[in-house]
């Protein structure tokens, strides 16, 4: 699967079969995360791969109760390290939350080319997450994502182009309008 047909086929996975993810393929999302780019190569992150079921239930609880993310086998959680990034980032600050932004969306794209599912999760308590996963000060957790088999393939199925705005509404050149 090329990167278009990637970013065109992934979608927002709500629904995981409890099947195991092979180590191999769990070393690519390692690799697709630790590969993504970061401001000045500073990498100011981690990246915590939530296996125990447990803990995965405790995380959905934190997340507004989204239990279905504890279906998936694996909960990734993207941690940025504010004081090691670059701070040079205009109206940011710093760069961390971005870069692990970015580094999570290589995440979503690889997974996707794997057969698997993800879903963005914005929406938790930061310091419940933290106290739960140990994340030490002033580690900021960004987002996670369930991580597994969607429970049918159809769940990672091509966009549906009438459902996008048209380029004419997305996209301008030189200028604002």
């Amino acid at each position: 699967m090329n990167v278009l047909e990637a970013i065109k086929t992934r979608r927002s996975v709500r629904s995981y079969s409890s099947r195991a993810i092979p180590e191999e393929v769990l070393e690519r999302m390692r690799q697709a995360l630790r590969y993504a780019p970061s401001a000045c190569n500073l990498q100011p992150w981690r990246f915590i791969f939530v296996v125990a079921p447990e803990v995965r239930r405790k995380l959905a609880q934190a997340a507004n109760d989204q239990l279905w993310m504890a279906e998936a086998p694996v909960t990734v959680v993207g941690c940025a390290l504010p004081d090691q990034a670059f701070k040079g980032m205009g109206g940011y600050g710093n760069s961390a939350d971005i870069d692990v932004t970015i580094a999570l969306d290589h995440l979503t794209l690889a997974a996707v080319a794997e057969g698997l599912g993800t879903c963005w999760i914005g929406a938790f308590d930061e310091a419940m997450v933290k106290r739960l996963l140990e994340v030490p000060r002033p580690g900021k957790v960004v987002a996670m994502t369930p991580l597994g088999y969607p429970t049918s393939p159809d769940l990672n199925a091509p966009l549906e182009e009438a459902r996008r705005k048209p380029t004419a509404e997305v996209f301008s050149t030189d200028s604002y309008g």
